[in-house]
């Protein structure tokens, strides 16, 4: 068992701490409930409350499992709870306002949490920890590299045996799946987007990958139907002249990369759609290149979409009106995270913030062209951690 060491969790609570000082400068008592913002700071996922006062250590209250938690985490307070009640003596009793994670809680979690943390005041810390989480350590850039280089054999090398004339969506998918667990993959990708339901990427046949979805993305995704619109589809079945889009993220330790590949089935596809995949190659290269300490996210998204033609804008980042209104997302413990290639997101980039870069067009008639790396921010530019490969792989019937 690898556990996140103590240093690394000491300095994130640190980090918070200045954080929550700068720009809160009144607050009291922060009350974290998710699972992957409590393993962050304390290097396990249990059911449980983490209490972090202002002026005292933090600490995590645990009801289950405590012994799991204990076996996990050198996080030097966690205290088992059988209710919220038992952990009322560990904090300040008087405060006016309590800082909660609001993204993650439920309403019914958090009036029970209040019936016995009573407060005037419910106030919302999900960007400060958003920030702090933005920034990855040495230590986070290590895990990082090795899901990118998970990612990059899978998908650059690895895919193309699995893909026979005849595969249906889901069988692709599921063998898919199975070779990214083998590999390291450890086994599920965590979203921060509210209702979020991904079972191992998008994945889609030709138009299927145009297919509208409710997901936050420019790709499509018909899935096994609507009460699980994942996975891919049983009946949609590979056939010669197919494009294949394959939208996966990979993770180690909790760390996500996120990676897309194009395959063309058995022959290349038109001329129209290969120029556009070209085109979204020379845009990946170009936000790479902008990917410095400093940098705005805003003014990079805006600098490249006035390059575009308004031809190439038609079907850019999605289809239709299902258009993706950024080029680009943070990644870490959760595929979306910050910072955001898009229009309001002004604070300026620093170094180990990690990007993935997703230019894609979708061609009617064939479906999304276009790629996806995952980049971490460097004096000299984003460095990718996915590989470089252009995409657009030719299969072999």
């Amino acid at each position: 068992m690898t556990r996140v060491p103590l240093t690394e969790l000491n300095e994130r609570l640190q980090r918070f701490r200045a954080g929550m000082d700068a720009q809160n400068p009144d607050w009291e008592l922060g009350a974290i409930f998710g699972r992957v913002n409590q393993y962050y700071f304390t290097g396990t996922m249990q059911e449980g409350v983490l209490l972090i006062p202002r002026d005292r250590p933090g600490v995590f209250c645990v009801r289950r499992s405590f012994e799991r938690a204990g076996a996990e985490s050198l996080f030097p307070e966690i205290r088992p709870m059988k209710g919220f009640r038992d952990a009322v003596p560990l904090v300040p009793a008087t405060r006016r306002a309590i800082h909660v994670d609001m993204e993650t809680v439920t309403a019914a979690l958090l009036g029970r949490f209040r019936k016995y943390f009573p407060a005037p005041e419910v106030a919302s810390l999900d960007r400060q920890v958003a920030r702090v989480r933005a920034v990855k350590s040495p230590y986070e850039l290590t895990l990082l590299e090795r899901a990118g280089a998970i990612h990059r054999q899978i998908l650059e090398e690895d895919v193309r045996p699995l893909l026979g004339e005849g595969i249906s969506e889901a069988e692709f998918a599921c063998d898919l799946f199975s070779l990214m667990v083998r590999r390291g993959h450890q086994g599920v990708v965590r979203f921060g987007l509210f209702n979020a339901d991904i079972a191992v990427g998008q994945i889609g046949f030709g138009e299927n990958s145009l297919y509208p979805t409710s997901f936050d993305g420019p790709g499509g995704c018909v899935g096994l139907g609507p009460a699980a619109p994942v996975l891919g589809s049983r009946d949609r079945r590979l056939r010669r002249g197919d494009l294949v889009f394959v939208d996966i993220g990979c993770a180690v330790e909790g760390y996500h990369t996120d990676k897309t590949m194009v395959y063309m089935f058995g022959a290349p596809l038109p001329d129209e759609a290969i120029v556009a995949h070209q085109r979204c190659v020379q845009i990946q290269g170009e936000l790479a290149a902008l990917l410095k300490p400093g940098a705005i996210p805003a003014e990079i998204y805006a600098a490249v979409l006035a390059n575009l033609d308004p031809v190439f804008l038609q079907n850019f980042m999605g289809f239709g009106d299902r258009r993706a209104n950024f080029l680009g997302h943070g990644v870490g413990l959760q595929i979306d995270e910050l910072p955001v290639l898009a229009e309001g997101f002004d604070e300026p980039l620093a170094a180990g913030m990690v990007l993935a870069l997703e230019p894609k067009k979708g061609i009617p008639g064939v479906g999304l062209v276009g790629l996806e790396d995952t980049f971490v921010v460097t004096p000299q530019g984003g460095r990718s951690l996915t590989g470089t490969h252009p995409g657009l792989l030719l299969v072999e019937a």
